[in-house]
């Protein structure tokens, strides 16, 4: 029997992006997660002349975004007045994969617009072809119960969810110095690899 009470918890499985910048969108987002794509079509309605898309992953899954190309666009100069989806984030499982694609990305030319600690994770903050921002972070714990009572008891959370601004070179320059994850992440939260620039917060609007 049906339960018509009972909340079923589907996972995300991925999300639509449309835009004018068809080849842009799609190295930028291979270069920066590794997406590959899985199907590309000219004509994916079968009306449309003009219209482009891509299905692309990172995974096994058959798909994790859907970039179309759609005829007639523009750009929205005043988006970040707007209300809209803010950002998407994805997980690396530790800071050194963190690190290490801030420095792949760094080396091409890709910065991050705003990094964070925000207790919980770490994250660098980018903005694609069309302006979207990604963020790319690592859970502090490495433990998502452990990272969830952290946000859910930590007074110091409670007071200041954002965290602290960083620097991401300065975390790459302590690793090298032989500091560990945890260190790294005690004194980035504690404010100590603040950017000598102060980060303008309206980066992530």
């Amino acid at each position: 029997m049906t339960n018509k009470d009972r909340i079923i918890r589907p996972v995300l499985h991925h999300y639509g992006l449309t835009t004018t910048r068809f080849d842009e969108m799609k190295n930028w987002y291979a270069k920066v997660i590794g997406m590959v794509p899985t199907f590309e079509s000219s004509d994916p309605t079968g009306n449309r002349a003009g219209m482009n898309a891509t299905w692309v992953t990172n995974d096994k899954a058959n798909h994790r975004i859907g970039i179309i190309a759609i005829p007639g666009l523009t750009d929205d100069s005043e988006k970040h007045l707007h209300t809209k989806i803010h950002h998407v984030a994805y997980e690396y499982s530790s800071l050194d994969d963190l690190l290490d694609t801030y420095v792949r990305l760094s080396e091409i030319g890709i910065e991050p617009v705003i990094s964070h600690d925000h207790g919980a994770s770490i994250a660098f903050y980018y903005r694609d072809p069309d302006q979207n921002i990604v963020e790319l972070n690592t859970d502090t714990f490495g433990d998502w119960e452990k990272s969830t009572e952290f946000m859910q008891k930590s007074p110091q959370f409670a007071a200041h969810p954002n965290g602290a601004t960083i620097d991401p070179k300065l975390l790459v320059e302590a690793r090298e110095l032989g500091i560990s994850s945890a260190e790294i992440h005690k004194r980035a939260y504690a404010g100590e690899y603040e950017p000598s620039t102060p980060a303008d917060p309206r980066a992530l609007t």
